[in-house]
């Protein structure tokens, strides 16, 4: 299913751009900005469909000049070609499933250790790593928010923002809880463990969006911040951990020196999550919420893992599955969440 109309993309491209050449268009930089990032958006999603064009194009004329010549010295850079080509189609397709208002948007992805104590610890760890490759493989930007190192080994709590282009859209697919079946590392026994960790993903926001959070119902924390590794950003109190009271979301930002930015990135994390429980919720102020939404993730699992006693990870929402363990350790993951968006 390819959810792409490229002639109603060129309508909305030109009605766009004579938005941004009206008069006063910079007045409101914020909706100045929104209509840029959208005209970009498209220019991108036209710049991308012209080129799988020029490519199948350039295909076809190697493939009919091999044919009329009866020349098969083409066959190697034909499959070269065809085989790069179907990697650019299927990251094309990806992407015209992304509709949603913030799916363009940069993304804040949490991961949680479940109970377990160093098992669960190392395969938060793993997950790290394996959204870590993910987001090289995109060309994306990640940034450490915030980083709780296991007792021993392992991570207790990460929580990474990861910049570039539909990366909110991709990584919704990932929310939720991620099961692991292995014989454990740590087990002189060599029994199996089944651990849990879980994945939480909010749009990063641009701005604070206009929402009224009653300020009593908000506890902030400072604390002095360690990075990856245990080493310490600084020697000050300016981490930051704020809890929304009536709901139990708690956030925590520890990435910058300064407590006044941290708390800034912060409240964007947490307002992001309330507006998201507010649409699941269907209410119309945030204030309404209520109930303890810490432990929201922890429903049944989204996907398996399993390295033991055969190697397979399925996604329990689509079906969805793979017996190649490692390339997706190694962050290949887009099977899943192009599954996912289909679905949705």
């Amino acid at each position: 299913m390819f959810l792409f109309d490229l002639s109603k993309l060129k309508e909305e491209k030109e009605k766009l751009h004579k938005k941004m050449q009206d008069k006063g268009f910079w007045d409101d930089s914020e909706k100045a900005r929104d209509i840029s990032t959208k005209a970009n958006s498209i220019d991108n999603k036209i710049k991308k469909y012209n080129e799988i064009k020029n490519e199948i194009e350039d295909i076809e004329v190697l493939v009919e000049l091999s044919e009329e010549e009866n020349d098969n010295s083409q066959i190697k850079d034909l499959t070269i070609m065809i085989k790069n080509l179907d990697k650019k189609l299927d990251n094309f397709r990806l992407e015209t499933l992304l509709s949603g208002e913030y799916d363009s948007n940069n993304c804040i992805l949490s991961i949680h250790a479940g109970a377990g104590g160093t098992e669960a610890q190392d395969w938060t760890d793993m997950l790290l790593r394996m959204y870590t490759r993910w987001a090289e493989n995109k060309d994306y930007k990640v940034e450490f928010l915030d980083y709780l190192s296991g007792s021993g080994a392992g991570v207790k709590s990460v929580t990474l923002l990861i910049k570039g282009e539909n990366a909110y859209g991709y990584l919704k697919a990932e929310k939720g809880v991620h099961r692991l079946v292995r014989i454990s590392p740590f087990d002189s026994s060599n029994r199996r463990h089944t651990s849990f960790a879980s994945v939480d993903v909010v749009p990063e926001l641009e701005e604070i969006p206009d929402i009224e959070i009653d300020p009593t119902n908000l506890k902030i924390d400072t604390y002095r911040a360690s990075g990856a590794g245990g080493q310490h950003v600084n020697t000050t109190d300016s981490a930051v951990r704020i809890t929304h009271v009536p709901t139990g979301v708690v956030v925590t930002c520890q990435n910058e020196r300064s407590q006044i930015k941290n708390r800034e990135t912060a409240m964007k994390m947490l307002v992001a999550k309330l507006i998201e429980i507010q649409e699941e919720e269907q209410k119309e102020k945030i204030d309404d919420i209520q109930g303890d939404y810490s432990q929201i993730a922890w429903g049944s699992q989204i996907r398996s893992y399993v390295f033991h006693p055969y190697n397979m990870v399925k996604d329990h929402r689509t079906n969805a599955e793979t017996g190649n363990v490692q390339s997706v350790m190694d962050g290949n993951i887009d099977l899943f969440i192009n599954e996912y968006l289909v679905q949705k």
